[in-house]
């Protein structure tokens, strides 16, 4: 995902009411911009540390940027804009990358499904196979090189498991991909400390036949992009 125009870098000061987050520019002023995360962001907020974001030009908006890539506190660069996973994610298998998500006629978004009225993320068509993918961010770093999810308790991730598993029963393909914005990381790992429901319905889902894909980016004021498969630590339920 080419970014145009590139991101502008800023201090990070301190995030607030979840979706505010207040910077300091290079030329001393500081704004208040858009913190487009319904997660905890553990780890990732660092006041004093490099930032960047992105403006937008449309009057209608309250706040005049968003927070795309925070700096978190083992140093890596994190990318914590939430609207951009699915994207990235599509992007990469149009091109390829995910080679497990190839050789389907048809891609859609956003497509109504399962028995909770939800939505998937990414739906994959070849004649009468389907192929439901759910996209979650990862951002929270552990100790190594490894990352885990979620970070924070998650009744909506859960759902997306069960919808998954029910798919796997339908006998169609249910893949949870795991699009790590987090640089230098190697595996993945549930977050069992941080939510043991969404681990143990993790760790019941790959036994009933979900997928889990787990993927990483790299990370650049000009280019976000999915560019390696890393390593899934499976839970044990």
């Amino acid at each position: 995902m080419k970014i145009s125009p590139a991101f502008e870098k800023a201090t990070f000061i301190k995030r607030y009411k979840r979706f505010f987050a207040d910077i300091k520019l290079s030329d001393g002023s500081e704004l208040t911009i858009h913190c487009a995360n319904t997660g905890s962001m553990k780890n990732c907020l660092t006041p004093g540390q490099p930032c960047w974001f992105s403006r937008s030009d449309n009057p209608k908006r309250k706040l005049p940027g968003t927070l795309e890539i925070i700096t978190t506190k083992g140093g890596r660069l994190a990318g914590v804009n939430t609207a951009r996973p699915n994207k990235l994610v599509v992007e990469a298998i149009e091109n390829g990358v995910i080679s497990e998500l190839q050789s389907f006629d048809t891609l859609r978004t956003e497509v109504r499904y399962g028995e909770e009225n939800s939505r998937i993320d990414i739906l994959l068509e070849q004649g009468e196979a389907q192929c439901f993918v759910e996209v979650k961010s990862v951002t929270l770093e552990a100790e190594g090189r490894q990352a885990r999810f979620p970070d924070a308790v998650t009744t909506r991730g859960a759902k997306h498991l069960r919808e998954l598993m029910h798919v796997v029963e339908q006998g169609q393909r249910g893949v949870l991909v795991f699009c790590v914005q987090l640089t230098d990381i190697d595996e993945v790992a549930a977050a069992q400390e941080v939510d043991p429901a969404y681990s143990q319905a993790l760790a019941e889902a790959v036994e009933a036949g979900v997928e889990v894909l787990v993927y990483g980016c790299s990370l650049s004021p000009d280019e976000i992009v999915v560019d390696r498969k890393l390593r899934f630590l499976a839970p044990v339920s």
